[in-house]
């Protein structure tokens, strides 16, 4: 980041896996780093081990889904780290189930957080990054969009995030904002695993199911989707908008 801006960035659901992966990534890009999280403790060792690097960053706790927690976090990032042009929706949870066994309350907690959240967040950065003229608004998608046994919920949310992204790209373009979605495949996560866990699988074996059918044969890791979330959200990528890149080992439909 040596000839480029010193950038501050907001990476939500950042306590741990990709998250955790790409506010380090970033930090290591020259970027001041908002961690947040739903839990400020539980955000706080990611955030301290940037600092220990020489990095600047802030641990935050904030329920993505809560508009006055939202805001009020945007207002901290201002107030403690400076105005962030750089936006990544990471937050996510899950609650998989069949459709015939989903609860309301299922779905309503993954729109709340997917898609509830990253508009939140989208719509509180966005002022900042229009003021700057510059901006980069990264949303986490997934593999899933394209449909997933046993999640309705999470792959409705998902696909919803990438006509999210299309139409912020849209909106917001002209104001020297990209908008673009990371769609990573099989990560190896605390998510993926409780995946397994779900299905009654050991996670080694279903593991080995799901490598056996990705064309570079491993599974995926944080920091594979982190140094695909720092193009996106570098000086470099600014022709880059409105784009879905699936981050999985090999072509997808």
């Amino acid at each position: 980041m040596s000839n480029q801006t010193p950038r501050t960035a907001v990476v939500t659901g950042a306590a741990r896996g990709i998250g955790a992966a790409v506010a380090r990534r970033l930090a290591a890009d020259g970027m001041a780093v908002a961690v947040l999280d739903l839990d400020e403790a539980a955000a706080k060792p990611v955030a301290d081990e940037i600092v220990a690097a020489g990095g600047r960053a802030l641990a935050i706790g904030a329920d993505v889904a809560d508009e006055a927690a939202v805001t009020a976090a945007i207002d901290r990032v201002v107030a403690e780290l400076g105005a962030p042009t750089v936006l990544v929706n990471n937050a996510g949870i899950l609650r998989d189930n069949l459709l015939f066994k989903m609860t309301v309350d299922d779905w309503d907690a993954v729109m709340g957080v997917h898609l509830r959240g990253a508009f939140l967040c989208s719509r509180a950065v966005q002022r900042h990054m229009i003021e700057q003229g510059w901006g980069r608004i990264v949303s986490l998608s997934s593999t899933s969009a394209l449909g997933n046994r046993g999640q309705a919920n999470y792959a409705a949310a998902k696909a919803g995030l990438q006509g999210f992204t299309k139409t912020l790209a849209l909106e917001l373009g002209k104001f020297g904002v990209t908008a673009n979605a990371v769609a990573p495949g099989f990560i190896e996560t605390d998510m993926t695993a409780a995946t397994a866990e779900r299905m009654g699988v050991p996670f080694e074996d279903f593991k080995k199911v799901v490598i056996a059918q990705i064309p570079v044969a491993r599974a995926g890791t944080p920091d594979d989707i982190a140094h695909t979330v720092s193009f996106l959200a570098s000086e470099g990528a600014g022709f880059v908008s409105g784009q879905v890149l699936y981050v999985a080992g090999g072509p997808r439909d």
